[in-house]
């Protein structure tokens, strides 16, 4: 198991008992200035305030003390995934159809790796990403995605505003 595999299988009990959804975990940096990212999100989808941030702060430091599976030094921030959020899990892809994204991809895809568009969803077998990529319609493989995010844009704030 690797190491970011492992801090969430530590960690995402708690999260998810606090009221929260784990996001992401992500290393950051060198050897001398590590960064342990923790991102979450509210359950009932409202805004993450900075108490939020420090109430999972302090269980997932406490957490980490006990199981200590990181050997170096590190800073440990947890984050909210913001507006223009990435995109990491399947219902992701689904919860932010209609917006514009961009995505990278682990291969080339017709000889590129990278694709902004609308995204569309998931297809029917919940394997696939739909976008609007260039005019086209197209799908790419989730085992093929390497990182992507939602882009800012009006439509994006304005819809976050709505659903305040």
């Amino acid at each position: 198991m690797d190491i970011i595999s492992k801090i969430t299988h530590i960690i995402e009990p708690t999260v998810q008992d606090m009221g929260y959804d784990l996001v992401r975990v992500l290393f950051q940096g060198d050897d001398l200035n590590r960064t342990l990212q923790v991102m979450a999100e509210r359950k009932d989808r409202q805004d993450m305030k900075v108490e939020d941030c420090e109430a999972l702060s302090k269980a997932i430091s406490a957490l980490l003390d006990v199981e200590d599976p990181i050997e170096r030094r590190y800073v440990l921030e947890v984050t909210s995934p913001g507006i223009d959020r990435p995109l990491i899990k399947a219902e992701d892809f689904e919860r932010f159809a209609g917006h514009e994204f961009k995505l990278e991809t682990l291969s080339p895809i017709d000889g590129r790796k990278r694709f902004k568009g609308r995204l569309l969803g998931l297809d029917s077998t919940k394997e696939k990403i739909k976008m609007n990529f260039e005019g086209q319609d197209i799908e790419i493989p989730l085992t093929l995605v390497g990182k992507a995010k939602l882009v800012l844009t009006d439509e994006l704030i304005a819809s976050f505003l709505k659903n305040k």
